[in-house]
């Protein structure tokens, strides 16, 4: 049935990610309609404000359906004037707005719940709410499943959160279930309305979980070091391309990714043969990775030995201060007092600009007091 409803979705849309974005989006609402019928009967009928509480979360889960589609159609919106790199953040756009509804949902069960803690009351039982809230259990499984095809096959974060708020609804009503039996058949009448009350802490932390992993992409999260390698594997595997560095990757949406990088080449190599290098490693890029790069040509001094012998003692340096620093764009002024102008790559901590170079002059002056440092501290952007 999946394989099925997924060509379906793609013979229909011209998109992939679109398209199997609408899929789950239409999936999700007839499942999470039914649902929230059938268990909003049965909950008005019995009194228990669990399977009620449940109910309302199958409608959130509805709207997050809607929220799936609209932000597949506007995501896959072509460039324009105003959006030149496209609109592919709004899936992240509308995944955080999906999280604000699970927010919403769970305080509404959350002060459901604590009335009827504090006025509990008595709750019909019949096997059939069983069934059926033992049917939904499996329709939530296969809803999890079939998102987490979706999923693998598009990268989507919606259906990522799709995939986890509908194994949350697994364990939520299954907690419902258990509110049910206990309140039934042993004098815990609080029963429901404290495991109503765990059911909007669940529905809660996957709202947590979704804003977490949301506000990261737009907020600008590290590349990954796979993609890191990858972009600088291809780069270096040009022979007169000699290192990488200042490598900056931006995000733009799935797919849209713009990057840039510093190219390492020989200073005294031929200016046009480098330039159709660089044209080389960026259609490559663009072509392997599906990145638009920019690479800035950074020439430098090879065969000199004079320049070696400091470019040498600099990494000796640097490595007695700290393993996790490195150096780049590494210059020699030649004189009665040899002047190093390099920049410095550190990591992120609570050390200042000044206490740094103050570490490096002083190492510098065990080595060789003679040389002038002029250097630039950098944090690195991968």
């Amino acid at each position: 049935m999946s394989k099925l409803l997924i060509k379906l979705a793609l013979k229909k849309s011209k998109n992939e990610r679109e398209g199997l974005g609408i899929l789950s989006g239409i999936f999700g609402i007839i499942c999470n309609t039914l649902l929230c019928i059938f268990k909003f009967t049965i909950g008005s009928i019995s009194g228990a404000v669990s399977i009620t509480a449940d109910a309302v979360n199958n409608l959130s889960d509805a709207g997050s359906g809607i929220i799936t589609i609209l932000g597949s159609k506007l995501a896959n919106k072509p460039t324009d004037e105003e959006h030149p790199f496209g609109h592919g953040r709004f899936e992240y756009v509308t995944a955080l707005a999906v999280s604000f509804l699970i927010f919403l949902m769970s305080f509404e069960l959350a002060k459901n719940s604590v009335v009827k803690i504090l006025n509990p009351s008595e709750i019909s039982f019949n096997i059939w709410y069983i069934i059926v809230l033992a049917a939904a259990i499996g329709i939530k499984l296969y809803m999890a499943f079939f998102n987490n095809i979706l999923y693998k096959k598009t990268d989507n974060l919606n259906l990522k959160a799709i995939r986890q708020d509908s194994l949350n609804d697994c364990i939520a009503t299954a907690a419902t279930m258990a509110a049910l039996l206990i309140s039934t058949f042993t004098p815990l009448k609080r029963a429901d309305g404290i495991i109503g009350l765990a059911v909007a802490v669940i529905i809660f932390s996957s709202g947590v979980g979704i804003v977490r992993d949301i506000t990261g992409k737009i907020l600008g999260n590290a590349p990954s070091k796979e993609l890191v390698r990858s972009i600088e594997n291809i780069m270096l595997q040009e022979e007169l391309i000699l290192g990488v560095h200042d490598l900056i990757i931006h995000d733009y949406g799935p797919g849209r990714i713009i990057a840039s990088a510093h190219a390492e080449v020989p200073s005294d190599a031929d200016i046009v043969e480098i330039h159709d290098v660089i044209d080389r490693v960026e259609k490559r890029i663009s072509s392997e990775l599906h990145i638009v790069i920019c690479i800035h040509m950074d020439p430098i001094v090879v065969d000199d030995e004079t320049v070696d012998y400091y470019k040498n003692m600099t990494e000796q340096v640097i490595r007695k201060i700290n393993d996790n620093y490195s150096f780049h764009e590494f210059r020699l002024v030649k004189g009665k007092t040899n002047t190093l102008l390099f920049d410095l790559v550190v990591p992120y901590d609570k050390k200042t600009t000044a206490d740094i170079l103050n570490e490096l002059k002083a190492e510098y002056e065990k080595t060789d007091s003679s040389v002038n440092l002029i250097v630039t501290v950098e944090h690195s952007y991968v």
